[in-house]
């Protein structure tokens, strides 16, 4: 095969066929969910399923809806220029959900919404409502459009499957399920479309370590190559990736994804209990920690089968995000189907997070734009929400449509309006947490963070970050070999180039040059905590003292698991020492709970403490 060529090998029959087996059985899930449920009519059981889903299938789903095709192709390709530290991710996935199942939840499962936004209209006022509503369609409108093109475009650079074939079916299929079978047909869609994400990785995992043979050259070539950079607690926020950056960061881009947006929200509430929903984000986390092993392996076989020759530089995929299907075509092609199977996990990362998008705008359109304004029967409002979803999947085809015309530009536009969900979360948390907060406090927050963060944002896409700050790691083709045809043969055993040590800039004098080469996962922590501080000043300035919230709006201590806990073993306590208290000394009774633990943190009445 030529140098200049892009197509490594071509899809066949079989290949083609696992990928329309994966989009039918998508399609049947909807249409199941439709014919059983044809009896009942309410935009409720559309929208939430009926609140009687259980804690398995709601994980996976939440799994499944934010690992994205981009997930699949992204991942291991950043390893592969990056190094392996985005492993990270694991610590700030598990602060995301217990800050979620412990702080926004109990909250959420209380009130019983369906739309997120309709809390911040019970807490603080309309006004507030509809900007978190009309930030959220445009920011899930825009991220939809590029995840169904992203993926299309690399899949098609590198395999030859058809680009606008592909968009247009992923999109309809997707359309077509969320339409007829509403959030149940999401949800099981979303199980199986992970189970297919898994297995796509797996093959290409268990063939590379054939290929290598084995996991231990793997990981040495990974070693040697400095992908293994575990150890970087560098704490400058310059920095693009470090411990730091990646565990807090991190942390607020997902807590602002688990914790207040409408996809992930609707899908716990919809748990028949508030037990079945906490379960589920934390089956969701095993979840959340497969995909991520796996990409990062993944990541890691891509470097150690390309470590002597490196595509990228060498022109034959024209961007990272190929390398993952370029890597697939080049060891998977003598077996048909497997690609294939590939391909049809990166789409099932597609269509999980469409559909997701699809019902929760659909949800927040009906509740937070339909339902307050007009006075519609449930029969009719179900009926709307299929138009609306109809609707919303045309939107998000047109949205991939505009993303191959802007390119570059929305890929921006995307990490500008990822920026969105800080400055939202700062407000809920202001909601949950502050019982005198006010709406004017929660506006001005609102508004100041979104200022803030779009000013760093824009200025970061405009100045990016220098190399010193982001240190791609050194790629090598001095192993390539270009003349053979057929599969590459490396023939030379070049050891892999050692990077050159970067020197760290100096920080301090050069802190206001540098303001926007601040890593990206701190961009949202800025939007929230001035949100937060923001909102706090201005509501203790307009009299917050004197509000009255109604307690189910904030949080209460009897929603924590630590309350539980305490009370469980307080009790088991209490009934030991009344054994005990038979023979001993009365007294000695109140040292078995600790009184100032009791009133300091919990606010226990005195009168609950047995004297």
């Amino acid at each position: 095969m030529s140098g200049d060529s892009v197509v490594v090998g071509s899809f066949v029959a079989a290949d083609y066929l696992v990928f329309a087996l994966m989009l039918l059985v998508s399609a049947a899930v909807g249409v199941y969910y439709a014919w059983t449920d044809r009896g009942q009519q309410s935009s409720g059981d559309f929208l939430m399923g009926g609140r009687r889903l259980t804690a398995l299938p709601v994980s996976l789903s939440l799994t499944a809806s934010f690992m994205s095709a981009i997930t699949v192709l992204s991942n291991p390709a950043e390893v592969y220029r990056y190094g392996a530290n985005i492993g990270f991710y694991a610590l700030s996935y598990m602060f995301t959900m217990v800050v979620t199942s412990e702080v926004f939840l109990p909250v959420f499962y209380r009130l019983a919404i369906t739309s997120t936004y309709e809390y911040l209209e019970l807490r603080f006022n309309r006004a507030t409502r509809l900007l978190g509503t009309f930030l959220f369609i445009i920011q899930t409108i825009l991220y939809t459009g590029i995840v169904i093109y992203a993926p299309a475009l690399a899949l098609n650079q590198v395999t030859g499957i058809d680009l606008w074939g592909a968009v247009v079916s992923t999109g309809v299929v997707c359309t077509f399920y969320c339409t007829m079978g509403g959030l149940k047909a999401v949800v099981w869609t979303d199980v199986f479309q992970l189970g297919v994400m898994v297995a796509g990785f797996l093959s290409v995992i268990i063939r590379s370590v054939v290929v290598q043979g084995g996991v231990l050259p793997i990981i040495s070539d990974s070693q040697q190559g400095g992908r293994l950079n575990f150890w970087d607690f560098d704490t400058s926020p310059l920095r693009r990736h470090t411990f730091w950056t990646i565990t807090f960061g991190g942390a607020f881009v997902w807590i602002s994804i688990y914790g207040i947006n409408q996809a992930q929200v609707q899908r716990y509430i919809s748990c028949k209990s508030l037990t079945h929903a906490r379960l589920s984000l934390y089956i969701n986390l095993l979840g959340l920690w497969s995909i991520l092993l796996c990409s990062v392996f993944a990541g890691m076989c891509l470097f150690s089968v390309y470590k002597n020759c490196d595509p990228w530089t060498a022109g034959l995929v024209s961007a990272p995000d190929q390398l993952m299907p370029y890597l697939v075509m080049d060891i998977l092609r003598d077996y048909p189907g497997l690609p294939g199977l590939f391909v049809a996990a990166v789409y099932s990362g597609s269509l999980s997070t469409v559909s997701s998008s699809i019902n929760a705008l659909t949800a927040v359109t009906v509740e937070d734009l339909i339902k307050p304004y007009t006075d519609m029967s449930e029969k009719h409002l179900s009926w709307i929400s299929k138009g609306l979803s109809i609707m919303f999947g045309i939107v998000c085809i047109g949205m991939a449509g505009l993303a191959s015309v802007m390119g570059g530009i929305l890929q921006a536009v995307i990490s500008i309006f990822g920026i969105l969900g800080g400055p939202l979360l700062g407000v809920f948390t202001l909601g949950i947490l502050c019982p005198f907060a006010n709406s004017k406090g929660a506006l001005s927050g609102l508004v100041s963070g979104l200022v803030v963060s779009l000013w760093v944002g824009i200025g970061a896409q405009i100045y990016p970050p220098p190399p010193e700050m982001s240190r791609p790691l050194s790629l090598t083709t001095e192993g390539c070999n270009f003349s053979t045809t057929g599969r590459f043969n490396w023939t030379s055993t070049a050891p892999p180039t050692q990077s050159t040590p970067i020197t760290t800039v100096p920080v301090n004098g050069k802190l206001a040059d540098n303001w926007y080469s601040l890593s990206y996962l701190y961009f949202s922590p800025i939007g929230t905590i001035i949100a937060i501080s923001v909102g706090l000043l201005v509501s203790l300035m307009t009299g917050g003292r004197k509000l009255k919230v109604e307690s189910r709006l904030t949080l209460m201590k009897e929603d924590t698991t630590v309350y539980h806990l305490f009370k469980f073993f307080k009790d088991r306590v209490t009934s030991q020492s009344e054994k005990i208290e038979m023979t001993g000394d009365r007294d000695t009774k109140i040292g078995s709970s600790n009184p100032a633990f009791c009133d300091v943190e919990l606010d226990l009445t005195k009168s609950s403490i047995p004297t």
